[in-house]
Parts: structure tokens; C-alpha cells; sequence
């Protein structure tokens, strides 16, 4: 029997009905743009923080180093997610913004694609991989560097239309 979600009742697309993981089949699913926004913050002290907003961070710019480690790791999905679609991404950005009122880095991605299925989980594992990535380039100077809210913002497109998180 096919397991439901907790909420709105759906069938959970990744079992079947015999309860067992399977890959979606989207072969039957029309080619149509869609796009993924994620979002998630790394939280560090000020003096953290300004280190890697001047550049003197020992193992150097932390900031482009972990813009490229986000825009890979978004293409190499289906590698990591061990059911996910492997896409040909028509378009990958990783935003990283410090926060001084955070203190930290506001880091945002946004992929688009022109297939079957949808690129929640590339935008959510470029966003992943970059706050992973400051952190490997800062953990020298500080250790307790927090990874947070990591989460979809925003989807556009597909049979199951638009969704935006509240916020």
C-alpha cells in the first residue's frame, strides 16, 4: 500500500505501493521551464565575519570558493540524492551575502532547468555544499560557525504549479 503524507493527504512519489523506494517514472512528463530558489545562513561572530569580507582568510576567498563548491554541487545532484533525475541544468547562481546584523552569510540559490521534474533538490544542494564550504574555509578560526535554515523559497513551474514559503 502507497504511504501518505502527514499533510494534504498526497502520496508520498518516491514509494511505491508495495512501500519500497523507487525513481519516479517522468518519461510521460512534458518538458516545461522550471526554476528552484533556496536559501540557508551560516552564522559566525563579527571578527569571523570580517575576516572573510576583507579577504585575509588563510585559505583565501571564501566567499568565490564557495559560490563555485555550490554551482558543482547543484550539477552533481543526482549523485548525492540517491533517487533524484539527473538534469542538464540550463542555469545555476549561488548568491552569498554577509550579514553584519547576522553576523554571517546570507547564501541563496537559483537553478533553472527545461525538462520532466523539478530542481528543488539542486537548489537546496547548492546551498547546502556552500555553507558547508565557508565553513570548511573558516573552521580554523572559529569552530561553533552555525549552518542554518536551509530551505526551499521559492518554485516555479511543473504539474504542481507555483509555491513560495511563507515567511
Amino acid at each position: 500500500m502507497a504511504r501518505k503524507a502527514s499533510k494534504g493527504g498526497a502520496a508520498l512519489t518516491h514509494i511505491d505501493a508495495a512501500g519500497e523506494a523507487r525513481m519516479v517514472d517522468v518519461s510521460a512528463k512534458a518538458a516545461t521551464e522550471r526554476t528552484a530558489i533556496a536559501e540557508g545562513r551560516v552564522v559566525m561572530a563579527k571578527e569571523t565575519l570580517d575576516l572573510i569580507i576583507s579577504g585575509n582568510a588563510r585559505k583565501g576567498d571564501v566567499l568565490g570558493t564557495a559560490r563555485i563548491a555550490g554551482i558543482m554541487a547543484a550539477k552533481r545532484t543526482s549523485e548525492l540524492i540517491p533517487l533524484c533525475h539527473p538534469l542538464a541544468l540550463s542555469k545555476v547562481t549561488l548568491d552569498i551575502t554577509p550579514d553584519k546584523k547576522l553576523p554571517g552569510c546570507i547564501v541563496r540559490a537559483t537553478v533553472k532547468v527545461t525538462g520532466p521534474t523539478g530542481v528543488e533538490m539542486e537548489a537546496l544542494t547548492a546551498v547546502s555544499v556552500a555553507c558547508l564550504t565557508i565553513y570548511d574555509m573558516i573552521k580554523a578560526v572559529e569552530r561553533g560557525v552555525r549552518i542554518e535554515g536551509i530551505h526551499l523559497v521559492e518554485k516555479i513551474g511543473g504539474k504542481s504549479g507555483h509555491y513560495r514559503a511563507e515567511r
